[in-house]
């Protein structure tokens, strides 16, 4: 390098992660192998945003500046041999938005060191990177709480002839999640028509717009999980997880060239269906206690509170606050057999309904407006993916009647809901045969059916 042998610029602690209102201090670090004459050394710290047209490209075609800043640590002079350390400090303004890097854009703060020496002489200057973080905290989004869902109907036609219905529906547990949380998707699809459908996706999408003359949308997929088909004629109910990975923040407040939105997307491959579902990624999860206080309770709620005070009868006040729940019919006597039936001489009661025995096997019901739900359990039970550690409600008896109503102003809690357990838990038991009113005794034989 001749003259010039180091020229370094250091942050104090080695910190190179700072928020909004900091200050930035440091040292700049020249070493000479001889003496330089010199007019000034600077340094400058400064922060901006530029967008392009082209991928990967440095020539902005749009810029936008946040603050630039520049102090003179030493006055025109020799610099004599050896090294000369050089301390700085800069403030970080309030409004400066979070660091980006991206395909067509990027938000970049540096701090630069200049040595300016006389005549035609050659200049010296060096740089560094740092990064600010400005959090950003879910719980002061607006209309953040509760689930998101989506509904789309969707025909289609097959053979050349003949036409098809496909129904979807889908939800996420919440609007708002951090890296390393969990994203809940519940789908529900009924294919009305005659053919199977593709392969089920969920997947996890990041679109950035970069707000040049003619914007620009980068769209990519983070994370995707499949499922199964849809046989023709049936109804399912598919649950997914996706993770949400480290990634940039949803806004880029103080940012008016890039913008960044984060959504859902759930589809069916064939025929072509898809909806879409907003969420928030964001540096500060959700918490559950501000949601109590800012969210007002919901008249469903409130009944659900008042009415085992008010009444005694506890199923009766159980199914007034859950008007969506399908009635389950009282257990009948069995109808005298049949004359092919002479072999049912046990006296142990008669077999369950068929209902009840799927709501059984299938899990806890979930009341979300979806018909056909127990059917749709049967149908894939193991197509979910569980990590360890996480559930969902219809595992745990308790929580299940507090995820029943189906109100939007009620299910606005995530997985596992708080205070579900206060709830009756009788609606997801297994109905008690051993008390119902079925025939305790045998039935009677061929030929005393003839002689009555």
């Amino acid at each position: 390098m001749g003259k010039l042998q180091h020229f370094e610029i250091t942050f104090d602690k080695n910190k190179v992660v700072y928020s909004p209102g900091e200050s930035i201090s440091g040292t700049v670090t020249v070493k000479l192998g001889q003496s330089l004459q010199c007019k000034a050394i600077k340094v400058n710290c400064n922060g901006f945003c530029g967008v392009t047209t082209k991928v990967n490209d440095t020539a902005w075609t749009l810029e936008e500046q946040y603050f630039n800043s520049t102090i003179s640590v030493a006055d025109k002079g020799t610099l004599k041999q050896g090294e000369h350390k050089f301390p700085f400090k800069f403030l970080i303004p309030d409004s400066a938005p979070t660091s980006y890097e991206g395909n067509y854009g990027k938000i970049i703060y540096r701090v630069r060191g200049f040595i300016d020496t006389p005549r035609f002489a050659k200049d010296y200057n060096t740089e560094k990177a740092f990064y600010l973080l400005r959090p950003l905290n879910l719980n002061e989004l607006p209309d953040i709480w509760g689930t998101c869902s989506s509904a789309v109907t969707q025909q289609f036609t097959y053979m050349l002839m003949k036409t098809g219905t496909v129904v979807m529906k889908a939800q996420t547990n919440m609007k708002g999640y951090t890296p390393g949380q969990v994203i809940q998707v519940m789908t529900n699809i009924h294919n009305q028509s005659g053919k199977n459908s593709g392969n089920m996706a969920a997947s996890l999408m990041q679109r950035v717009t970069y707000e040049t003359k003619k914007p620009t949308h980068d769209v990519r997929t983070i994370a995707e999980v499949e499922g199964g088909v849809v046989k023709a004629g049936k109804e399912v109910e598919w649950k997914e997880q996706i993770i949400v990975p480290p990634l940039p923040q949803s806004s880029l407040v103080g940012c008016d060239l890039i913008k960044i939105e984060y959504f859902v997307k759930v589809s069916l491959k064939s025929p072509d269906v898809m909806l879409t579902l907003p969420v928030h990624i964001g540096n500060v999860s959700l918490d559950n206690k501000l949601q109590k206080t800012a969210a007002p309770p919901s008249s469903a709620a409130a009944e659900a509170t008042s009415a085992p005070t008010s009444t005694p009868d506890t199923s009766a006040s159980t199914s007034a606050t859950t008007p969506t729940l399908p009635p389950r019919p009282a257990p009948k006597p069995a109808p005298r057999p049949a004359p092919r039936a002479r072999m049912s001489s046990h006296n142990s009661p008669s077999a369950p309904p068929a209902d009840y025995h799927q709501g059984a096997e299938g899990g806890t019901p979930m009341n979300d407006g979806y018909p056909n739900k127990r059917q749709s359990q049967l149908v894939s039970p193991h197509a979910f993916s569980y990590a360890p550690g996480l559930f969902f409600s219809q595992n745990q008896q308790n929580n299940g009647p507090a995820t029943a109503p189906s109100a939007p102003t009620v299910a606005t809690a995530p997985y596992p809901t708080e205070g579900a357990s206060s709830m009756p838990p009788l609606l997801i038991l297994p109905p008690d045969y051993g008390t119902s009113s079925y025939p305790q005794e045998a039935p009677p034989s061929y030929d005393e059916s003839c002689n009555t």
